[in-house]
């Protein structure tokens, strides 16, 4: 007897087998039966309402994370009748959708300019943690209400107002987990929540200074990522000592991003993580102690694997948060001063089948959040780092240290940039000038002679070539940031010239005439041999149509 098939094959990859993002049913989700007025207190609706009348936003984008889209058409009906001044309150949700479109199309702030205007963002272009100024400015929005947990990285063009949607929690459950993690009252001890949680955080502080604790901390949110604990604040002693964070202890509501325990795993003396049940009626809650160091060594060795990737892509997964220009700039010339070449790499949301189309690319650094950097998954055919691990991947062995230190926002590699010392400038055009490079030049290649062997961790084997720009030059005369450098020094290579393009050497060229084995259709790029030659196909018109029924050029259905 042959099984029924139980459901379809998974012809794609999910998206949360990818990005570290928690996952939806962590929290307790809105539901569409909730009356209107709890309705209105859980996604903040009258805030929302006061604050878009005091901004005097005219066009509004509302951004919602996938598995709340359900209740965007109920939050656009309670924000329309709230805008236009009508509070009453259908109960047939048919009617209240004709009223809140009749509502919307006539709301006007100042009946004088334009009115106002309300649009759900049914997909987000990247991870939903962050702001989507991409689409809001599809529909040329003044501002952006985002909705449900957030990395709360700063954005570069329009205002956001952010709804956390309070989620329900147990407080007397998150207490006595709490006195089970830390009997010591007098136990310095950090307390914070992820964003849905946020609110419950000084209630639980309050029941716990009466029960006696001395040192505790309830940590208010910030929006700053670079800071001790990101978005988090910390007690004043710690801000004039930020040695003193390893003296504290952290407790944290609700599952915690893997980026946060990696960035606090070096700084606090341990972290307690409670999960909220609210199924949970025995009375028997606790804290489960987070042990990092498992992920730590894992993403060590995979940054010490990869010192020998001669060509980096560099992937932009935000196009939104503040500064990421500056990241990217900063990343290209890492990449080149250290001899190696990068290529960007813009591919909206991230999954394996796009990132195994590259196969060029011997390495990722993906530009995106704090939250969103980390893609510890083994799905894709390359790793993908962080701009932090790639700073430590391209160093030397002798001098990459690891400290067990882990940070994933901008800020921490751009403080990085600051504190290097200026070089030197250039000598003038003269022909001493045109000596002193021509002597650099061949010690240079003295020193590519001369360098030891390198091989490749991961398999083992010798790479004869890591470094296609070539080495780095000392001094003044460094490869520049756009990877260019003296065309002289990209000529040389060990099994032979290197394929340029325009004079620049390009790896990714020479991996398509050496390694490709399909060149695609038209390809303008000739292979030669000793006495053929391998020229692209022609572009012919191929079959068009339907499935029951195709044509092939002008030709009938065949």
């Amino acid at each position: 007897m042959t099984g029924e098939l139980g459901s379809g094959p998974v012809l794609s990859t999910p998206d949360n087998h990818i990005l570290t993002e928690i996952e939806p049913s962590t929290y307790s989700e809105p539901s569409s039966t909730l009356p209107d007025e709890q309705f209105k207190i859980r996604f903040e609706i009258d805030r929302t309402i006061e604050e878009i009348r005091t901004q005097r936003w005219k066009r509004i984008a509302l951004q919602f994370p996938d598995h709340m889209l359900s209740q965007s058409a109920r939050v656009y009906q309670l924000l329309a009748r709230g805008l236009s001044g009508d509070e009453h309150l259908r109960t047939n949700q048919s009617k209240a959708t004709d009223q809140a479109d009749a509502d919307i199309s006539s709301l006007s702030l100042n009946s004088a300019t334009q009115p106002l205007k309300l649009t759900i963002l049914a997909d987000t272009s990247y991870g939903s943690c962050c702001v989507d100024e991409i689409a809001a400015e599809h529909v040329e929005a003044d501002a952006v209400v985002h909705y449900g947990r957030a990395c709360l990285s700063p954005t570069a063009r329009l205002p956001v107002l952010h709804i956390y949607t309070q989620s329900d929690l147990k407080e007397a459950d998150a207490v006595e987990a709490f006195v089970g993690a830390f009997p010591d009252h007098d136990a310095k001890v950090i307390l914070t929540a992820d964003i849905p949680y946020a609110s419950h955080v000084q209630p639980v502080a309050n029941n716990l200074l009466e029960l006696g604790y001395t040192n505790i901390f309830a940590a208010d949110i910030v929006h700053n990522p670079s800071s001790l604990i990101p978005n988090r604040t910390v007690p004043q002693e710690i801000l004039d000592d930020a040695k003193q964070l390893s003296d504290w202890h952290l407790y944290h509501i609700a599952e915690p991003p893997t980026a946060l325990l990696l960035n606090l795993s070096s700084k606090v003396q341990s972290i307690r993580i409670f999960t909220p049940d609210l199924s949970n009626s025995t009375g028997n809650a606790q804290a489960q102690e987070a042990n990092t160091s498992m992920v730590l060594r894992r993403r060590y060795a995979l940054v010490t694997s990869m010192n020998t990737v001669s060509t980096w892509g560099i992937l932009i997964n935000t196009l939104s948060v503040k500064n990421y220009l500056h990241v990217v700039d900063h990343v290209k010339k890492q990449i080149a001063a250290a001899g190696r070449k990068s290529y960007l790499f813009v591919v909206g949301k991230l999954n394996a089948a796009k990132m195994a189309n590259f196969s060029e690319i011997g390495g990722w650094v993906v530009i995106g959040c704090w939250e969103s950097s980390l893609i510890d998954s083994r799905d894709f055919y390359k790793p993908i780092l962080t701009p932090f691990e790639l700073e430590l991947a391209l160093a030397n062995d002798d001098s990459r240290i690891w400290t067990g230190a882990w940070r994933s926002d901008f800020e921490g590699v751009l403080e990085n940039v600051r504190t290097l010392v200026p070089t030197t400038t250039e000598q003038d055009g003269s022909d001493e000038g045109e000596a002193t490079e021509q002597e650099e030049e061949l010690d240079m290649d003295s020193e590519e002679e001369s360098a030891p062997p390198e091989f490749d961790l991961r398999t083992g084997k010798y790479v004869s070539q890591s470094r296609p720009m070539g080495r780095p030059k000392s001094g003044s005369r460094q490869i520049q940031a756009n990877g260019t450098g003296h065309s002289k020094a990209l000529t040389r290579h060990a099994n032979g010239d290197i394929i340029a393009v325009n004079n620049v050497a390009s790896p990714a060229a020479e991996f398509l005439a050496q390694k490709r084995t399909w060149k695609g259709l038209g390809s303008d790029f000739e292979i030669k041999y000793e006495d053929e030659e391998e020229e692209g196909g022609l572009i012919e018109e191929g079959r068009t149509g339907v499935a029951r029924g195709y044509t092939v050029g002008d030709s009938i259905k065949t």
